[in-house]
């Protein structure tokens, strides 16, 4: 599995109770937000543990009704359609040359 560096600027309070949530399970912050963020956005996510965060995600007011970025792709008639009115602007050559 590939991962990806993010970085998050939170209040110091919410990290002192994700850092004592992640204590709580047996968990590095990495792994119990890991764990929180695919219970939430990964319907394919199953188990007793799973369930138990989706609840309490419900709870908080942020249930599955996540939309999803997979599989979502943009209507190629309006892609196309973009393309053609990008091709209507300045070519970026001109641009910088005039800008010499």
């Amino acid at each position: 599995m590939r991962f990806t560096q993010v970085t998050f600027r939170l209040p110091p309070e919410l990290v002192a109770q994700l850092k004592a949530a992640a204590e709580a399970q047996g968990r590095s912050v990495n792994a119990w937000v890991t764990t929180v963020l695919e219970a939430l956005l990964n319907p394919d996510f199953a188990g007793d543990e799973a369930e138990q965060l989706r609840a309490r995600l419900a709870r908080a007011g942020l249930g599955l009704d996540v939309p999803r970025l997979q599989g979502s792709r943009p209507d190629p008639e309006a892609v196309a359609a973009a393309g053609a009115r990008a091709a209507l602007g300045t070519p970026l050559s001109r641009v910088v040359s005039r800008d010499r």
